[in-house]
């Protein structure tokens, strides 16, 4: 098993940047996927980036591609979420999630770990 804690959410007027983390414990975090959701109100949960267990490969989300950038770090065991150039629709909840599963679709939200969420709001 695998436990996630998000940080790093807050308040950014749009254009700015904003870095979201996601620290995990338990053990072997390198053989996990990483993927980041996020979920306004009154919306589905949706895609923003994932990134394979090494590093290697990264995906994103059309509406955030060359805007945000995924990393990580398995020394650490964590995973975060470069975010620049905002926009006002990138205010939701995100969450970070965790899944071992080799065939895992990355986009898809059936990832077997997830964090409770850090709140980003951008202002208009």
């Amino acid at each position: 098993q695998v436990q996630l804690v998000e940080s790093g959410g807050g308040l950014v007027q749009a254009g700015g940047s904003l870095r979201v983390s996601c620290a995990a414990s338990g053990r072997a975090f390198s053989r996990y996927s990483m993927g980041w959701f996020r979920q306004a109100p009154g919306k589905e949960r949706e895609f923003v980036a994932a990134i394979s267990t090494s590093g290697s490969s990264r995906y994103y989300a059309d509406s955030v591609k060359a805007r945000f950038f995924i990393s990580r770090d398995n020394a650490k065991n964590t995973v975060s979420l470069q975010m620049n150039s905002l926009k006002p629709e990138d205010t939701a909840v995100y969450y970070c999630a965790a899944d071992s599963r080799l065939d895992h679709d990355y986009s898809d939200p059936s990832y077997a770990y997830w964090g409770q969420g850090t709140q980003v709001t951008v202002s208009s």
